[in-house]
């Protein structure tokens, strides 16, 4: 059965711009949820995927939109919790700088974008910053639990949660004021660097702690 990871920081690592209160019902209930719902699903099974990736593909294969929901999301809050720093990066740096440059102008540009996406996204989803092979990158906005990982050769390198629970506890219905805090103080660049060489090298980059 797989465990609910612990965050990377304290919970109150990420004030002001995310609050501690924010965190505990979003990791320690939300996430555990999904954690719980899963294992439960798959206790019925013999055979189990030892992975979690292995259970988003399993869902997949068999179209089974409960267990893709819990193992999606199980997957996708994993990944959140490693694109949030409590440090700010500035830039990203090196090769993911000179693409996102090539792809949206420059950086700021970059980040108008992905507000302007994040904002006009409609109901709950996520906000996913990704990588083909060859390097080139792009937004995606997705809803529900869908998650890059299902789609091959697409790497994610960082990703906004933009479900209300996510942010309305520290900005209420402010989704702009959530996204503009994530992209310009919150982001994990170094993480999504790491990425982001994973995605060139055809490594598929982070999973979900076992």
């Amino acid at each position: 059965m797989f465990k609910l990871p612990d965050l990377p920081y304290d919970a109150a690592a990420l004030e002001p711009h995310m609050s501690a209160a924010t965190l505990n019902t979003h990791h320690g209930k939300h996430h555990a949820a999904y954690i719980k719902n899963m294992n439960a699903a798959l206790a019925e099974r013999s055979d189990p995927p030892d992975t979690v990736e292995g259970v988003v593909q399993l869902a997949v294969r068999e179209n089974n939109k409960k267990l893709f929901n819990n193992a999606a999301q199980s997957w996708n809050h994993g990944f959140f919790w490693e694109s949030l720093t409590p440090t700010p990066q500035g830039d990203p740096q090196g090769d993911l700088k000179l693409a996102l440059e090539k792809a949206f102008g420059s950086i700021a540009d970059f980040r108008e974008q992905f507000k302007t996406q994040g904002a006009g996204h409609f109901a709950s989803g996520w906000v996913w910053l990704v990588s083909d092979k060859s390097g080139v990158v792009k937004l995606v906005d997705l809803h529900d639990a869908d998650t890059p990982i299902v789609e091959i050769g697409t790497t994610p390198l960082l990703v906004c949660d933009v479900w209300e629970h996510a942010y309305y506890i520290d900005y209420k219905n402010e989704r702009p004021r959530f996204l503009a805090a994530f992209i310009e103080q919150l982001a994990n660049w170094r993480f999504a660097e790491a990425q982001y060489d994973a995605a060139r090298k055809g490594e598929g980059g982070w999973k979900f702690p076992t």
